[in-house]
């Protein structure tokens, strides 16, 4: 049960990651149809991480009030009838409206669905289930672009958004289907209904008791202290908001959103002139992403977290610097070096930057101000988000790409620093050892 009920809530991530890939193989042709100046078509592309800024500012208080799977069915409800009228807008005010409202429904998925994956499953492979809805991402961004590649030639922009409802239905059918949160169960009081949770997802011949007496200990040492967003800032929980908070800045700042809703028009600047051309190296970037998480899930319980975040960090710096140096000096560097440059970055990306700031805000959180910070964790992702996005097309009218890539390396960089001075090593810890941890005020990364 618990491996439907990762498949399940990751396609949270497949509806983000399709709407994410759609807006850049879609967007040259709504500009055809709906000519827009770089700040419209920018604040039109980030109008979804808008939309998911919103949600993220009360995702927690709403998740901890009403159940992780009952919000995740509400907004698999929104996605649905937001894809539906952007496929049928008439107007880019209309289209603008649906997208914020798409990342309203995203945003909400963003918290609960890891949040829902991580309190149900065992520790030995929390990680990697959890890193399952950074691999629904990207292949919803791989699926995107094999529409766009499939519709592109005849403009049909408009299939392409009602595509994405699809899934969203199935994702709202398959959650009527799955049990609540056993952690949330208790949370709230429910023990014979966390009880019955715990041993759906288990299965028979698990040690049900053993696992609930865990959750109901771990609760208990909590009883009496401040919970919502003002505890956060603690001095025991505090390192806990800074990495969860920190590595969300850095996955961001990273540039990755910029390359996938650009990544046609990056494909331009390299020199291919071709529409189709560059549909195409966009799908190559889309497999690379998908192929690139499914190792990053493999390493992430084995290797370990800090690790792969330092690899990732490291990796992805160079392949920014390197298409600095070849989009400056365009004479000197052939076009598929930029190519190579950028199936670098994706792919150092997606085995570290993507699954892990998912994995940690799920774990380092106590639970009873769990709901809280992820929500806060999720505001400094779709808040920078929205940053990036935003700014991306002024500044590649403005300072141009090599600029724009430069700053995003030395962000890369500093990741590294982050990762060794702040960032705990979680893997093979149960969620409780790691609240206990924290909460006896030694320094979180020496966990």
């Amino acid at each position: 049960m618990v491996y439907f009920l990762t498949a399940v809530a990751a396609i949270a991530g497949f509806l983000f990651g399709y709407d994410e890939g759609v807006i850049a193989v879609a967007l040259p042709l709504i500009e055809k149809d709906f000519p827009m100046t770089p700040f419209v078509s920018g604040f039109m592309t980030a109008a979804v991480p808008l939309g998911a800024l919103f949600a993220a500012c009360f995702a927690g208080r709403v998740t901890d009030r009403f159940g992780r799977r009952r919000v995740l069915m509400v907004a698999a409800a929104v996605f649905a009838a937001a894809a539906l009228i952007a496929a049928a807008m008439t107007a880019i005010w209309i289209l603008v409206v649906a997208r914020f409202v798409l990342g309203f429904a995203i945003g909400l998925a963003a918290v609960v669905a890891p949040l829902y994956i991580s309190e149900s499953a065992p520790r030995a492979i929390r990680g990697a289930l959890v890193a399952t809805y950074q691999l629904a991402i990207t292949f919803g961004i791989l699926v995107s672009y094999l529409a766009g590649l499939a519709f592109g030639s005849g403009g049909s922009w408009r299939m392409m958004f009602a595509l994405g409802a699809v899934p969203a239905g199935l994702f709202l059918v398959g959650l009527a289907f799955l049990p609540e949160s056993p952690r949330w169960l208790v949370l709230r009081g429910f023990s014979d209904a966390a009880k019955a949770s715990i041993r759906r997802l288990r299965g028979a011949g698990a040690d049900v008791d053993r696992e609930l007496g865990e959750i109901r200990s771990s609760l208990a040492a909590s009883t009496g202290k401040k919970a919502g967003y003002a505890a956060l800032l603690a001095p025991l929980v505090r390192p806990a908001l800074i990495v969860a908070m920190g590595l969300y800045f850095l996955q961001q700042l990273s540039g990755i959103n910029a390359v996938i809703y650009y990544a046609p028009e990056i494909f331009g600047k390299a020199g291919f002139d071709s529409g189709s051309t560059q549909r195409l190296a966009t799908v190559g970037v889309g497999s690379v992403n998908f192929l690139a998480t499914m190792l990053g899930m493999y390493l992430i319980d084995r290797l370990g977290r800090r690790p792969l975040l330092v690899l990732g960090f490291c990796g992805t710096a160079f392949a920014m610097l390197l298409i600095a140096v070849a989009v400056a000096n365009p004479n000197l560097v052939p076009s598929w070096v930029v190519v190579a440059a950028l199936l670098l970055y994706i792919a150092s990306f997606a085995i570290s930057l993507g699954p892990l700031p998912h994995v940690m805000m799920s774990e380092v959180f106590p639970l009873h101000m769990r709901g809280a910070g992820m929500s806060m964790a999720s505001i400094s992702n779709w808040g920078f988000n929205f940053l990036v996005v935003l700014t991306f097309p002024l500044l590649l009218a403005g300072p141009g790409l090599a600029f724009t890539f430069t700053i995003f390396a030395v962000v890369c960089l500093c990741g590294v620093a982050f990762t060794l001075l702040r960032v705990p090593e979680t893997a093979n810890h149960s969620l409780e050892a790691i609240e206990s941890h924290l909460m006896s005020g030694r320094p979180l990364a020496k966990l």
